[in-house]
């Protein structure tokens, strides 16, 4: 049942699909491939001292998603792609390796965003934007279910909510 229904709304993400949505689309979720922009984003906000801690919070939540999501979770898991279960949609990306839940292309974006947002709410509004445009991406171009991009979304606020708790609550003592 719920395995129709994610797959309902994948199938009619494809309908939606024009070459201009489709480059669109292909960019956005390419500013998540490895984490990279968020590790540069993390990394810019580190080298200023009144961005530091933000910076700080970044790297440490993307580093606890690196191992709870991406080393733990999706092997423990171990749930397929829809790409994989039907191959007959073509994909825009490259087919992934790695299995699907979490999404790791979510997971970390929402690490940085929240991370961010935490500490500065019109930033971090911006931000949360971009994770939610990059989130969106894995479901229209069919890597990922829409549970895999909601449980990237959840554990990553999670690991940036309980990463600035600990970082302020150092920062204090």
């Amino acid at each position: 049942m719920m395995a129709e229904l994610e797959f309902g709304i994948l199938y009619f993400l494809q309908t939606l699909h024009t070459p201009w949505l489709d480059g669109l689309m292909k960019g956005i979720t390419s500013l998540g491939d490895h984490g990279i922009f968020w590790i540069i984003t993390g990394t810019v906000l580190l080298l200023f001292q009144n961005t530091r801690r933000i910076g700080l919070c970044v790297m440490l939540s993307l580093a606890a998603g690196l191992l709870i999501g991406n080393g733990l979770l999706k092997n423990l898991v171990a749930r397929d792609r829809p790409c994989w279960i039907d191959n007959s949609v073509l994909l825009l990306v490259k087919n992934p390796r790695d299995y699907s839940f979490p999404s790791g292309h979510t997971l970390a974006s929402f690490e940085g965003a929240v991370s961010i947002w935490l500490y500065n709410r019109k930033w971090g509004s911006a931000f949360l934007i971009l994770a939610a445009l990059i989130a969106f991406s894995r479901m229209y171009l069919f890597v990922h279910f829409p549970t895999d991009v909601l449980g990237g979304m959840v554990l990553g606020s999670f690991i940036a909510f309980f990463v600035h708790r600990m970082v302020e609550k150092e920062n204090v003592s």
